[in-house]
């Protein structure tokens, strides 16, 4: 196992080794190479082995990989061995849309709380959770440890949630506001902005 650095570039293509992964096992798969795991996603099989090489030595030679096992040790190294407790700031489209969404508990993840200011949404059935008050954040969080949450909110309040949320010791946000955020670098944000993704494919449209 390598003592250097590892680099966000690493880090964000485990969870797509593991996808693949999870589609051959699906498939009746035990046994998978780096070879194929580069046809299926568009990487060098080099570059598949050098990433792994990072947490240590989970294949042979000639034999490939034990897909069970290299599942295992992905889900070891993402910490994403266990379940992780999730909130959502927002009560819209998309962030009801979230609770909703059934893949999330597979992969590691259960949403238990999401929250709104708006007095029309407060008291709202989502799924089997209850939209909360804004002013019931810190008590959830506090209370149920939150380490994770998500923001579906508009942009010009997606800075003062970050604020209180990094306050009450929120590790990670996924932000679904189409913002930047400053956040301490203690604290993890990753961005998903569905305009950004579209205006970027848009230009090889020409």
């Amino acid at each position: 196992m390598s003592t250097q650095p590892i680099s966000d570039v690493v880090i964000s293509r485990l969870p797509l080794y593991l996808r693949t992964l999870e589609f051959l096992e699906k498939e009746g798969r035990q046994v998978t190479s780096s070879q194929e795991l580069a046809t299926r996603l568009g990487f060098s099989s080099a570059q598949i082995r050098k990433d792994l090489s990072y947490f240590g030595e989970f294949g042979k030679q000639g034999t490939g990989y034990a897909i069970p096992f290299l599942q295992s040790k992905l889900r070891e190294i993402l910490n994403i061995d266990h379940l992780w407790e999730v909130g959502v700031i927002g009560a819209g489209d998309l962030g009801r849309a979230l609770v909703h969404y059934q893949g999330f508990a597979a992969q590691g993840f259960r949403i238990v709380a999401i929250f709104d200011d708006a007095p029309k949404k407060i008291g709202m059935a989502v799924g089997a959770l209850t939209v909360q008050s804004m002013g019931e954040v810190a008590r959830v969080v506090r209370e149920s440890k939150l380490q994770i949450m998500i923001l579906a909110v508009p942009a010009q309040v997606a800075q003062a949630v970050a604020n209180q949320l990094v306050e009450l010791g929120v590790r990670a946000i996924l932000n679904y506001a189409p913002i930047t955020l400053s956040v301490p670098a203690a604290v993890r944000v990753y961005y998903l902005d569905p305009v950004v993704g579209l205006q970027s494919m848009a230009y090889y449209l020409k």
